[in-house]
Parts: C-alpha cells; structure tokens; sequence
C-alpha cells in the first residue's frame, strides 16, 4: 500500500499531478469523485463536466455524495494490492459530511477517513485543499470547515508515504520538511 496526499490551493494542479501519477502508477485505477451535481449551479456543474473530460475513460468512477452514497471509509476494504483509488477531493467530502453531522461528527469520520487509507492494501492518491492562508472566516461554518479539513489535511499528511503541496503548477515534497507533533 503506498498512500500520497497532494494539497493546495484552488486552479494550482493538484488534480492534474494526481491524474499523472495515477496513470504512472500501473495499476487499476478507480476515481473516488467527492462532488455531487447541483442542478441549480451551471458553474459547478461544468467544473464537474471538466473534471469528467481529464479522466481516462477506462477508469472506474465511484461518486460518494450521488445516491446510493458510498462511505468513504469503507471504499479501500474492497481494493487490493493491484489496485489505486484516486480520492478528488477531501474538501467536497467534508462539505457534504458537514451537511449531514456536527463538526465534531465530521472530524470523528475524517478520523475513521484517515486510518481506513492508511491501513488500506490498495494504493489511494488523495487530493485536499489548502484552506485558511487568509483572514478568519466571519461565519462559525465557515470556520468549523477551515479548521476541520486544516486538521484533516495534516492527519492525512502523517500517514501518507508521500505528501504534496502544489502551488502556481508546482509541486513541493513535504516529506522532506520537518513534522509537527501534537
């Protein structure tokens, strides 16, 4: 099992090193997409639709917040060593868990998120965003979502074999960097 999360912010490449290294990888690739349609967002839609159109065609798609949904947690147990999932991304999961649960609920699943990839037998490749480089968000959401995907982010980054930061189309080894306990 081999597990890489790549983070960073938004239109910075996260998604195209992702893609690339997934189809470098050799193995069967199955595309967890964490994003559902909204049919009142044409803009969203069309990020969708464009995120779609990257893909390889032979890879499976899993989508986790389109019914019937899929836990996340759950999805590694049915992969095997052959096999790599590509998560895009940790953001629109937590969004749509934020939905449904309390920001303490969400982050207890982040947990169960983060030791279900890193005791998985599938590789995973998992895209994040960066969140919270600016001024404190007004609203408590707001807020809750910065600081639950901040302390996702970096449980996902000590468990990964390899974590990325990808900024203005490069991507920075943090592994190299020096970890931060506590």
């Amino acid at each position: 099992m081999a597990l890489t999360l790549i983070t960073g912010p938004v239109r910075s490449g996260k998604s195209r090193l992702a893609l690339q290294l997934a189809r470098d990888s050799g193995k069967a690739v199955t595309f967890v997409a964490t994003a559902a349609l909204h049919p009142e967002d044409a803009e969203w839609n069309a990020r969708i639709a464009r995120h779609r159109g990257e893909r390889p065609a032979e890879w499976a798609t899993i989508e986790t917040a389109c019914e019937p949904r899929h836990e996340l947690s759950q999805i590694p147990l049915a992969y095997g060593s052959r096999d790599l999932l590509l998560v895009d991304s940790l953001g629109t999961w937590l969004a749509d868990a934020l939905e449904r649960a309390t920001p303490e609920e969400a982050e207890e699943q982040g947990r169960a998120l983060v030791a279900a990839f890193a005791r998985a037998r599938c590789s995973a490749i998992v895209v994040s965003e960066e969140t919270g480089w600016g001024i404190v968000p007004e609203y408590a959401s707001a807020r809750a979502f910065r600081d639950v995907l901040g302390r996702l982010n970096a449980a996902f980054a000590h468990a990964a074999d390899a974590a990325y930061l990808v900024v203005s189309g490069y991507a920075l080894d943090l592994k190299r960097g020096i970890p931060i306990q506590g």
